[in-house]
């Protein structure tokens, strides 16, 4: 299916249902379809394959997508958050292309060879043209829809890309058609060269829910906006929502109309989820695993889970709070070992899908096996009753001694000290034993001393996988979309370390 079609759907029954904005300025889902036909006709006076987009969010993003689509261009959102040289290469690769670039933003940018720069208030202007808004575009049969750059956190960032049936597959089969209610309101907040992003635009608009973009996330102004426009739905990074819930403790904003939060783009603290069940009862929690090359989710851990986790005596149903819950029924999932062979419940392994919404695809190579199958390159594992468990990236294992250590088994051991705030274990190189493990911590009050928080993870995992070098910081990095930059950690403590 072609993601154009599901505006065409929603339009044609809901026409005068807001689709983007605030209730006392929003546009209606007609409206959008009127302003993406004009930006098509508008864009099809520029020549190139590819619409790149350098902006904040926006109602521009929605109509920037559909306009992409109806003349058959791939739509590649690029992280504006980059250095200027770095999203200028990044820039280049989209060429031969036209470039939505916010105003402000113009005078980063020189435009490469086979791009041409516009700015996006000349697109905005165009799409409010009559004569462009009543022209039909040339009838096209697209088959890229969007181009994703990976976060590059770990080397130059690849080029995923997301056919039209990739992502229509994915709408189709996890969200009702026009399923919402009209008070209903979505609030996205992670950036537009997200997949998160472009999927809260597709699922959005198919369920017929008002879109409110907040251009950049501050945890003040996200509850400012939710509490403002009445937002019933919204989703968030981990590092997002502890910010959030300081907020709303700070207040005593409680957020009434909120119905439901999905979280995922990375691992989950328990004491933060645990924190926003406590504080938001009336919320129904989700847990959405996902990656760019599968179109967003493809294991949920629902609200019911959550509830039925956090009141649970049982250790086996309440670690499930730390999981990533079922895999949809759309996909295939299985956990594979080191030569292909899958693997029982219980066992850790790699993470393979396969469905029509996987692509597995990039510019330069298709990583999905000709069976379908598509090798994650996440760790995992699943419980007898189907619940996965993702242990992170298999790059960051840390082999210590021929022995295969995860990262974030040690992690959530350390996170339940009462004064670790945050933590992150990474492998640096090491004569003997190939690599040892190392922890950076960030501290929740008193500074604990690292004899201390090597007995207690040694009280509760093999003594091969307690920390030896320990590292205090302030605050750990992160990118945009919550993932921690481990590369960048690696690096720095690849230095001397001063005593502890």
């Amino acid at each position: 299916m072609q993601t154009t079609l599901l505006l065409d759907m929603v339009a044609d029954a809901a026409p005068d249902r807001l689709a983007l904005g605030r209730r006392a300025e929003g546009i209606s889902f007609d409206e959008l379809r009127r302003r993406a036909r004009a930006g098509a006709n508008w864009l099809l006076q520029h020549a190139g394959e590819t619409v790149a987009f350098v902006g904040l969010n926006g109602p521009s993003l929605p109509v920037a997508i559909f306009a992409s689509g109806l003349i058959a261009r791939s739509f590649a959102p690029l992280n504006y958050r980059l250095p200027d040289a770095d999203l200028a290469r990044l820039l280049a690769r989209t060429a031969p292309s036209v470039a939505i670039v916010d105003d402000d933003m113009l005078r980063r940018l020189t435009a490469p060879e086979g791009v041409t720069v516009v700015a996006r208030s000349a697109f905005d202007a165009a799409c409010l043209d009559e004569a462009l808004r009543d022209a039909e575009p040339p009838s096209a049969d697209p088959d890229i829809a969007v181009l994703l750059f990976t976060s590059g956190t770990t080397g130059e960032p690849k080029a995923a890309i997301l056919r039209h049936a990739n992502l229509g597959a994915y709408v189709i089969s996890t969200v009702e058609f026009l399923g919402a209610d009209e008070d209903e309101a979505a609030l996205v907040s992670v950036p537009p060269y997200h997949i998160a992003g472009i999927s809260a635009v597709l699922t959005g608009v198919y369920a017929g829910r008002r879109i409110v973009h907040l251009p950049a996330f501050t945890p003040g102004a996200w509850v400012d906006l939710a509490a403002a426009e009445q937002i019933t739905h919204a989703m968030l990074v981990p590092t997002m929502l502890g910010r959030i819930l300081d907020v709303l403790e700070k207040t005593g904003e409680w957020l009434p109309a909120l119905r439901a939060l999905s979280y995922g783009g990375g691992r989950m603290p328990l004491p933060v989820i645990e924190r926003a069940l406590e504080l938001l009862p009336h919320v129904d929690f989700v847990n959405a695993y996902g990656l760019t090359e599968t179109s967003s989710t493809i294991a949920v851990l629902g609200p019911d889970d959550h509830r039925a986790a956090i009141a649970s005596d049982d250790p086996a149903v309440r670690h499930r709070l730390a999981s990533v819950g079922r895999p949809l029924p759309s996909v295939e999932l299985e956990i594979r070992g080191p030569d292909g062979e899958v693997l029982p419940p219980g066992q850790h392994g790699e993470i393979y899908v396969r469905g029509e919404q996987v692509s597995g695809e990039y510019t330069h190579r298709k990583a999905v096996r000709d069976d379908g199958w598509f090798p994650t390159n996440d760790g995992g594992s699943m419980d007898e009753a189907g619940y996965l468990f993702v242990e992170g990236r298999l790059d960051d294992v840390i082999v210590r001694g021929g022995e295969n250590i995860s990262p974030g088994e040690i992690e959530d051991v350390l996170r339940q000290h009462p004064a670790v705030g945050d933590v992150a274990v990474l492998g640096l190189p090491d004569v003997q034993w190939g690599e040892q493990v190392a922890a950076v911590i960030v501290a929740d009050g008193a500074r604990p001393t690292p004899d201390e928080l090597a007995a207690f993870v040694r009280e509760r995992l093999r003594s091969t996988k307690t920390p030896e070098v320990w590292e205090f910081r302030e605050a750990l990095p992160y990118n945009d979309t919550g993932k921690l930059l481990r590369r960048q950690l690696r690096a720095e403590l690849a230095k001397p370390l001063a005593p502890a």
